[in-house]
């Protein structure tokens, strides 16, 4: 026979949990702050039945949540880790991250998938050959890290060569910047979407290209989509959160489960807790509920 649980001792429960765990999320948001490299990515939410947003930060050894009315620079800076963040921002390349005056990567993955489009849609070689360099690059990368070796700067400075030539390749293949198929017609000329990401691959070199020069960089952002991956189920699940209370609850109890969880190394975390701070699994438990 199973035990049935008022309601009102869930949300209780939860109260106590979100009180407790505020000086954890403060140690968080200090750790990410201090770290070489930070993930960081955004996905709707709705609360009370409206549009929010569920922004995330983090790496191998954190995570943060914040839920915000907002999606842009607004959320951002309410979160208060990205603009006072030295290190490396891993993103997906979104305009609003890349206003902050820390070093940038952009998610390569994403670039691919736009590259392959871009091939299989307009048959374009450059962003064929653009795809495999990348790849490339991705080996080269994943060879030096597994046999804990130096980069070379020979082969870098090669393979950084060959980004050029490709680049100058895309722009013979997109001598007009404007879109042909708007020509003629009333209203601005968008340029095609071949030259908006040959654009982008010009403007950003360094920041798609900084996994090749720096090897704690990682080639995609992966980090920040597994952990808001629970996000997206559980809006899937129960569609929406009743009060901001409890997406704020929501927020909070999660970093903790996904920071102390077995993708994390939470043994670098447990120092900066108080001594009377219990450690292990149950204990973590009995922290949560304290």
């Amino acid at each position: 026979m199973g035990i049935k649980i008022c309601p009102a001792t869930i949300i209780r429960a939860e109260r106590e949990c979100f009180q407790n765990l505020e000086y954890f999320e403060s140690i968080i948001r200090e750790k990410l702050m201090i770290s070489h490299v930070v993930h960081f990515d955004e996905t709707g939410m709705k609360i009370e039945g409206k549009r929010h947003w569920l922004h995330v930060a983090s790496n191998d050894k954190c995570t943060c949540y914040f839920a915000h009315s907002k999606r842009g620079s607004e959320a951002i800076n309410a979160m208060r880790i990205l603009p006072e963040f030295k290190g490396i921002a891993v993103h997906d390349g979104w305009k609003p991250y890349n206003s902050y005056e820390c070093d940038h990567a952009l998610c390569n993955a994403h670039l691919q998938r736009e590259l392959t489009g871009i091939e299989e849609n307009y048959k374009q070689t450059w962003a064929k050959e653009m795809n495999e360099l990348l790849t490339e690059m991705k080996k080269y990368t994943d060879e030096c890290k597994e046999q804990v070796k130096e980069l070379d700067f020979e082969q870098i400075k090669a393979l950084e060569e060959r980004f050029d030539a490709i680049i100058i390749k895309g722009i013979e293949e997109n001598p007009q910047s404007l879109n042909p198929e708007k020509q003629g017609k009333r209203g601005k000329n968008p340029k095609t979407k071949a030259r908006n990401l040959l654009d982008r691959f010009i403007e950003h070199k360094e920041k798609i290209l900084r996994f090749l020069t720096d090897l704690k960089v990682p080639f995609e952002n992966n980090q920040a989509e597994r952990d808001i991956r629970m996000m997206k189920l559980q809006q899937k699940i129960s569609g929406t959160f009743r009060t901001t209370q409890g997406a704020q609850a929501f927020c909070r109890i999660r970093a903790y489960i996904s920071t102390f969880g077995s993708t994390k190394q939470s043994i670098h975390l447990r120092r900066y807790f108080p001594e009377d701070l219990p450690q292990g699994n149950d204990s973590h438990r009995a922290y949560l509920l304290k």
